[in-house]
């Protein structure tokens, strides 16, 4: 790995955050004028020296693609990171984070109850040591971590800071809310998120696992001056099409909306690892793709064998090539466990699928 972590330690699997010069904010610690006080950016305490990449970066600004009407561009690949301090150590993460930018990458997708806050830590680390916070677009979820829970503007306001805290940065670039809180009036939320983006802290507003008629109300409250969402992550792939490509869609489209499929492979399913259930390791994720290890499952994969094969790239690669082809999609949120695994991902925004590979792909997934 290159580089050490002298503040903020990140090695085989043991995290710790450095200090941040702010109090950790809680929803119990927070009064009425707390919550506008407390949306000020946090002031973070550079303390690790900075060792920059071996290697250069390919240039990739013609590839990237801009998030709705925002100033956010990013490479056509967000790199999930739900993995980092669960089943990938703090080493293995970093050495994932380097190859995705050595390969031109700079979208990071997180979350704050992705193991428990650990994730948002090593990415923090990784772009404090390596010097590369301007260079990178950050994009994590609010609203399921135990300290911060839902979307009340007192758990908005903890959950933001502390997340600041411990990607050890002083804004957002774009912040989701996890999951829709129908105990709180979206209003309430959307208020408390226009304080923190007047100021900086959050850049933009994005929605995860939100229904299309919950966008749509979003939107009409956007439309009498609350902050409204630029973006949308939702399950989108060749083998779960229907709940994305129905209302979702559209609405989506109409709004001019940015969507990040994720479970963009299927659970590992269209990577082409399994074929039969001797494939299957005993893991989540592997039990999880057992479920498509059936006739219409193994239809999918041998196209997308086949397709891959004529373009000479991994079987990833298409499933994810596809995604990008839709209307709507910017970036798909795809995870690796190893440093090699990322190649396959980011080739997905070079790869150009003819018309017949669309149709045989959108056949045989139907």
């Amino acid at each position: 790995m290159r580089g050490s972590v002298a503040t903020g330690r990140v090695s085989t699997g043991h995290v710790a955050t450095e200090h941040v010069a702010t109090e950790r904010v809680t929803p119990d610690s927070l009064t009425t004028a707390d919550l506008i006080l407390q949306t000020r950016p946090v002031e973070v305490q550079h303390t690790a020296p900075v060792q920059l990449p071996d290697h250069d970066r390919p240039a990739a600004p013609d590839i990237r693609r801009t998030i709705g009407d925002t100033d956010l561009t990013v490479h056509p690949l967000a790199l999930g990171c739900s993995v980092f301090g669960w089943t990938t150590d703090g080493d293995t993460a970093m050495a994932i984070l380097d190859r995705h930018w050595e390969l031109g990458g700079n979208f990071l997708d997180t979350a704050d109850s992705y193991a428990a806050g650990r994730s948002e830590v090593l990415i923090g680390s990784w772009m404090r040591t390596r010097g590369l916070r301007d260079d990178t677009i950050v994009s994590t979820k609010i609203g399921r971590n135990r300290d911060n829970p839902g979307l009340s503007p007192r758990s908005i306001v903890g959950a933001v800071h502390a997340s600041l805290e411990r990607l050890g940065t002083d804004h957002i670039d774009l912040l989701h809310f996890h999951y829709d809180d129908l105990d709180v009036p979206l209003e309430e939320s959307l208020g408390a998120m226009e304080m923190l983006i007047a100021n900086g802290t959050v850049r933009h507003l994005a929605a995860s696992n939100f229904t299309a008629e919950r966008l749509m109300e979003a939107r009409v409250l956007a439309a009498n001056g609350l902050p409204r969402f630029v973006a949308l992550e939702t399950p989108y792939n060749l083998m779960n099409r229907v709940s994305f490509e129905s209302s979702l869609a559209l609405v989506s489209r109409a709004q001019g909306v940015a969507v990040m499929p994720y479970f963009a492979l299927a659970h590992g399913f269209l990577t082409g690892k399994y074929h039969s259930k001797a494939d299957l390791t005993d893991t989540i994720r592997a039990g999880r793709a057992s479920a498509y290890l059936n006739r219409a499952g193994l239809k999918v994969l041998g196209v997308l064998e086949r397709i891959a094969e004529d373009h000479g790239v991994a079987p990833s690669t298409i499933a994810l090539a596809w995604l990008l082809a839709k209307d709507g999609v910017v970036a798909p949120v795809a995870s690796a466990s190893r440093p090699e695994q990322v190649d396959a991902l980011v080739a997905a925004a070079a790869v150009r699928l003819g018309r017949a590979d669309m149709v045989d792909l959108d056949k045989v997934s139907a």
